[in-house]
């Protein structure tokens, strides 16, 4: 039966629901998957029908060298997996009302669009349907449904049977078809075969008072100690958290998550960690080696007097004294973030600390290391392309932001502190 066109969405709902999918909780923060969210769509939409390849979207999105070769750099192939999780997730969730189906089916890069109720096209009605084939699906509902669970029950003995008897490999590669970038296997190696496991400590500063009466930081010289809430953090390292465990998902090796107020010695001197915050927020940085070239502290003198810099301790030529983010009273449009990798006293322990002076400077540190072409710069600075070369180091990002997102992260100081 031919479809009446006239009722198909025109290309601007189309736009409309790509809008509305990048503006969404889902890919908030998720800069690089709206950018491939906009691009697949702009060709679906101007070139419908045309395969995509991998090296247009490489060299024309993420700006990868014209010498980019797929069989070696899995980084499309990685990114459309994580965009087709989140269209997935979103209309689970926040879109499952939309009237457009956005989808990016696997073996390529077409973006599909495909209305909600697209069967009422072809005139196909519930109201429409005659007694008699009512009457016919109430005496056969009961067979229907008897049969369907002896088939489930099958296939469950089946899977069960599956899932016990394969490998560890088998089940790293069930859930991750697509393996890990190389740039991340080599930044993380030290997480991954060292027999500690990876430990992510975000930060939860202290506050007194209440959220329904107001809250502020935790002050020693005038609060007691009895009111303090220790259970809050910062949007950010939600955000991040959430990052992190995706990245070492694909590595094949989870991750542990806790506060920072819960941190025990023990776990300090026993684990592989990962801070997330600034000392400021994450306290136990204040007891452990920490960055010393790039050190977080709250001014005392001068105009910005009680905000918190990133203070440069050995500043290079044409580096300031310290790097800050916007002004307190200000919309944050520009942060600054730290990066870095920390000598520990346990020779076989990493530890890794993701820090901005503000939440939104923590989530950018993440993102930063966690998509595989930023990565890969901070790799090739360092000079490393294998995992026993990643010694000690600190770095500060500079990072844009747009209505409490970070939009854009650069790279503005390096330094190697393993020799």
């Amino acid at each position: 039966m031919a479809v009446n066109r006239a009722h198909l969405p025109v290309p601007d709902e189309y736009l409309e629901q790509i809008d509305r999918l990048a503006s969404s909780h889902t890919l908030h923060g998720s800069e690089s998957l709206c950018k491939l969210l906009r691009y697949l769509a702009t060709h679906a939409l101007t070139r419908p029908g045309v395969p995509l390849k991998e090296y247009e979207i490489a060299t024309e999105v993420f700006h990868r060298p014209v010498d980019f070769d797929p069989q070696l750099d899995s980084t499309i192939r990685v990114q459309a997996g994580r965009l087709r999780l989140k269209l997935a997730e979103y209309y689970g969730s926040e879109g499952a009302a939309d009237p457009i189906l956005v989808d990016l089916p696997k073996g390529g890069y077409l973006l599909t669009f495909q209305h909600r109720t697209a069967t009422s096209h072809m005139g196909l009605s519930v109201a429409t349907l005659s007694r008699e084939r009512r009457q016919s699906a109430s005496r056969n509902w009961v067979t229907a449904v008897f049969v369907l669970v002896v088939l489930l029950a099958a296939a469950i003995g089946v899977i069960f049977t599956m899932l016990v008897n394969r490998t560890p490999a088998e089940a790293i590669a069930a859930n991750h078809a697509e393996p890990a970038p190389a740039a991340f296997r080599i930044f993380w190696g030290s997480f991954l075969s060292a027999p500690l496991r990876p430990w992510v400590i975000f930060s939860n500063g202290a506050f007194v008072g209440r959220p329904e009466t107001g809250m502020r930081y935790f002050d020693p010289k005038r609060d007691s100690r009895s009111p303090i809430l220790d259970h809050y953090t910062g949007v950010g390292e939600v955000l991040a958290v959430h990052e992190l465990d995706g990245v070492f998902a694909q590595l094949g090796r989870p991750i542990l998550v806790k506060r920072g107020s819960l941190l025990s010695l023990d776990d300090a001197k026993n684990n592989n960690l990962i801070f997330l915050g600034s000392p400021a927020e994450n306290l136990p940085l204040r007891d452990i080696p920490n960055t010393q070239e790039f050190v977080f502290r709250q001014l005392t003198s001068g105009p910005r007097k009680g905000d918190l810099a990133i203070v440069n301790m050995h500043p290079q030529a044409g580096e300031p004294n310290a790097f800050l983010a916007s002004p307190s009273n200000e919309p944050l449009t520009e942060e600054y973030s730290v990066v870095a990798r920390v000598r520990e006293g346990n020779p076989s322990q990493s530890v890794m600390i993701l820090a901005g002076t503000t939440t939104i400077g923590t989530q950018a540190a993440v993102e930063y290391i966690c998509t595989p072409q930023s990565l890969q710069d901070l790799l090739q600075r360092l000079g490393v392309s294998k995992p026993e070369d990643l010694q000690p180091f600190e770095a500060v990002l500079r990072v844009k932001v747009t209505r409490g997102v970070p939009v854009a992260m650069e790279l503005v100081s390096l330094r190697k502190t393993g020799s």
